[in-house]
């Protein structure tokens, strides 16, 4: 039995049900955000194939997903300098999507925490 394709509609849903998660758009394309910084979006670079979710991972996540599952993840030479993954949605199952959105979350949210002001002191 053949899975349907997933597309940003459940992507959506799924990133949604995640704290402090606001829906927008990146390079104008459907995405998620946490503290204002995007997670998920639809990957709109010409290089990437279509209906590919582009998430926000570290470098090191990264490598190990591609090592892992070259045929759902997958890179090309415009985002190699970004820490992002790409995702084939026709190939993701819905519980490694959920894995996939909470990792990016966190790793965005951790993002944001990093970079803010540090309390003056003296």
């Amino acid at each position: 039995m053949r899975r349907k394709t997933m597309g940003f509609e459940t992507v959506r849903k799924m990133g949604l049900a995640l704290p402090g998660v606001e829906e927008g758009t990146t390079y104008g394309t459907p995405a998620l955000k946490v503290g204002g910084r995007m997670f998920a979006c639809l990957a709109n670079h010409k290089s990437a194939e279509p209906n590919t979710l582009a998430l926000t991972i570290s470098i090191d996540q990264r490598e190990e997903l591609l090592a892992a599952d070259p045929e759902t993840f997958y890179l090309k030479d415009h985002y190699v300098h970004y820490p992002l993954i790409l995702v084939r949605l026709s190939r993701v199952h819905p519980d490694a999507l959920r894995d996939l959105l909470l990792m990016a979350w966190r790793f965005t949210s951790a993002k944001g925490k990093r970079r803010a002001p540090r309390p003056k002191t003296g």
